[in-house]
């Protein structure tokens, strides 16, 4: 494959990932509103690379110790991990493929939830030399 065939392939395949991007739709809008305000929390996905640029790729010990360590302390009313594979436009242009985690949180809109993913963020890309931990919010109406 060319170049420019891998840079129009990762530039559908960008566009086709933001296409979820997009402004709420009315059915969305309408279904948060007639959400009871106990109900409405906001839905955190991040997603994490696990592959080292130098080195061997992280292991699941590595992974789980993360989760039992860093998430389960800050997020200690629940989460859901996802096994994923993902690709991505690294700062040096070149595409990198690598297996991945998808890890969702539910949670209030408030301020320490905020800091707390960040810090799982930063935490993350620190440990294992990551460019970048991408982010994805949402509101959700959830019912237990």
């Amino acid at each position: 494959m060319t170049s420019k065939m891998k840079m129009g392939s990762a530039a559908i395949a960008l566009a086709f990932a933001l296409s979820g991007c997009t402004a709420p739709s009315q059915k969305s809008v309408a279904d948060m509103q007639s959400c009871k305000a106990d109900n409405q929390m906001q839905q955190t996905t991040l997603f994490f690379g696990l592959s080292r640029p130098a080195g061997k790729d992280i292991t699941a010990q590595e992974w789980q110790q993360f989760v039992d360590n860093d998430v389960t302390p800050r997020f200690k009313d629940g989460l859901t991990v996802f096994d994923a594979r993902g690709q991505w436009l690294g700062n040096n242009g070149t595409v990198a493929r690598e297996q991945s985690k998808a890890l969702m949180l539910i949670h209030g809109k408030d301020a320490q939830s905020e800091s707390n993913i960040e810090a799982l963020r930063g935490v993350y890309k620190s440990r294992f030399a990551q460019e970048s931990v991408m982010r994805v919010d949402q509101p959700v109406c959830v019912q237990f």
